[in-house]
């Protein structure tokens, strides 16, 4: 099993290096890169970054200034040759400087990291404590009004994007109602409030969010749960240890539910994937700085380097949970052994 993990973790660098190469060649070739955009700006007589901002003659760009545009943007070199300048930084621990924020990469990344990842943790908890034992009480109590119930509750939840529930919450529960903000991470009173105050404000803001990012999860993992449960309990060694005098319920929990968590142990990576592509849309929709927020406003303004480096610790993130998911699989089933 040493052996089956040690090759999981070789892994890693080439699968970083294949994504890395796709988005990078995306980012240099698609149009509106920072180059044009910084020629926008100097045509319309806007101060931005970069030498085209500087000088007399902002409206008018030579073919000179644009040749140092293109140096300073680092588009004055082929792609190759650029991308192997990047990994090299990134080797030696530079992510870059953003062009949007004039701050070094990580940097950046550092400020909205804690963001993402206490509402993907608080999320996947939830996620979980609350999928699990739905997902047994569906299983025992199949085809009767709590399942039919609930059921019309998990297909709407499978049916609506958590994107598209978080814009109905903001217009209706925060704009017009106004139980809850409008959106962001805390109040503007979070350093002059106490710990218990600041307990309030966190959950206060986050009961829209969090709901969102539950969502798809949830219906996911409450129908794998009723299903897993259902399958194990029509199983022949469940008839056999009930007929030995088993009780029902040591027969669900002991028998059919540890059975039951393999497949959940499986599907974990894909639980956490899809909250880290899930956080790019609710983060934006909720005003919440995190690294989801970064990532779409860094597409907007064609900022590669913060692309990239949100990319790379995303990349990690999701191939971090896949290898989790594999040894939540051999903690669950003593049976199963990596060769």
């Amino acid at each position: 099993m040493r052996a089956y993990f040690l090759r999981r973790l070789l892994l890693i660098p080439p699968t970083l290096l294949g994504v890395t190469v796709l988005v990078f060649c995306v980012t240099r070739f698609a149009p509106g890169g920072p180059v044009e955009q910084a020629i926008m700006r100097a045509q319309a007589g806007e101060t931005g970054a970069g030498p085209s901002s500087r000088g007399p003659n902002r409206g008018a760009l030579s073919a000179a200034q644009i040749e140092q545009l293109k140096a300073y943007y680092g588009f004055d070199q082929p792609v190759h040759v650029a991308y192997g300048k990047w990994l090299g930084r990134v080797l030696q621990g530079d992510l870059g400087n953003s062009f949007t924020y004039g701050e070094p990469v990580g940097q950046v990344i550092r400020e909205c990291l804690p963001v993402t990842l206490a509402y993907g943790a608080i999320s996947l908890v939830l996620v979980y404590l609350i999928s699990i034992p739905l997902g047994i009480l569906k299983a025992v109590k199949h085809r009767s009004v709590t399942d039919t119930v609930s059921s019309v509750v998990v297909f709407i939840g499978y049916a609506i994007p958590g994107y598209a529930l978080g814009a109905l919450l903001v217009v209706f529960l925060a704009a017009r109602l106004r139980w809850f903000p409008m959106g962001g991470f805390v109040g503007e009173s979070w350093d002059d409030l106490g710990w218990w105050g600041r307990v309030k404000d966190f959950s206060w803001h986050g009961v829209l969010p969090l709901t969102c990012y539950t969502l798809g999860g949830f219906a996911f993992v409450t129908l794998l749960t009723k299903n897993q449960i259902m399958d194990n309990l029509a199983a022949d060694y469940v008839r056999t240890a009930v007929a030995k005098g088993v009780s029902f319920r040591q027969a669900v929990f002991s028998h059919a539910f540890r059975n039951s968590l393999i497949p959940l142990a499986t599907d974990f990576g894909q639980t956490l994937g899809a909250l880290v592509i899930g956080s790019i849309l609710i983060e934006s929709i909720f005003d919440i700085n995190g690294m989801g927020l970064l990532f779409y406003h860094s597409i907007q303004s064609r900022d590669s380097m913060v692309v990239m480096g949100v990319l790379m610790v995303e990349a990690l993130m999701l191939l971090a949970g896949n290898i989790a998911g594999d040894v939540l699989v051999a903690l669950a089933d003593r049976r199963v052994r990596f060769k």
